[in-house]
């Protein structure tokens, strides 16, 4: 009689521990598709606003055309981008296109002076740092929800939560991990 009453506790222990380790998968999943929808939002936002630069600088830019199409062609990737890797490679890219577009602005004193343009990047910018802390929480998540799948004895569960490794967020270009260059040697004192 002893030995069923302990089968029976043993049993139900590791029923509620199959059910505890599920329901922390489960969670986990959730909170990574929450961290990915996130970025989203913040993308979407970044999305949003660059055709509002680009028809702002354009009359002023019309030479140079082909950063603005580049802008127009870099974007219009990213927002047809699909996946995590698919993402950051386009968003990398897009990222390029805007600097170079925001270096050429500076060329331009009348343009530069102009608070739509200021505004604009200015809400550019401030999206990007939401984007960077929300590229953070993901990769936190997604790093969480990997460890879960891969400790014992949590793996055991793994089939039956239907879990899947996430996919982290990583920089797909190596000219952004590339250190930037500042050369202040031709700045002047001032007087």
């Amino acid at each position: 009689m002893l030995a069923l009453v302990i089968l029976l506790v043993l049993v139900v222990l590791v029923v509620l521990w199959v059910i505890g380790a599920y329901n922390r998968l489960v969670s986990l999943k959730n909170q990574v598709a929450n961290a990915w929808k996130q970025i989203d939002v913040q993308l979407k936002r970044r999305h949003d606003l660059i055709p509002n630069l680009v028809n702002t600088v354009k009359g002023a830019m019309d030479f140079e055309r082909s950063t603005l199409e580049a802008v127009i062609s870099a974007r219009n990737k990213a927002v047809n981008a699909t996946g995590v890797a698919q993402t950051a490679k386009a968003e990398g890219e897009l990222t390029q296109a805007l600097g170079r577009l925001f270096a050429l602005t500076e060329a331009y004193p009348t343009l530069k002076a102009t608070g739509n343009v200021a505004q604009l990047q200015e809400e550019l910018t401030s999206t990007e740092n939401k984007i960077g802390f929300a590229r953070q929480l993901y990769n936190d998540t997604a790093t969480q929800y990997n460890t879960a799948q891969a400790t014992f004895p949590t793996l055991l569960v793994v089939g039956l939560a239907k879990a899947a490794p996430a996919e982290l967020w990583q920089i797909a270009d190596d000219t952004e991990r590339a250190v930037p260059t500042v050369d202040l040697s031709s700045t002047k004192p001032a007087p």
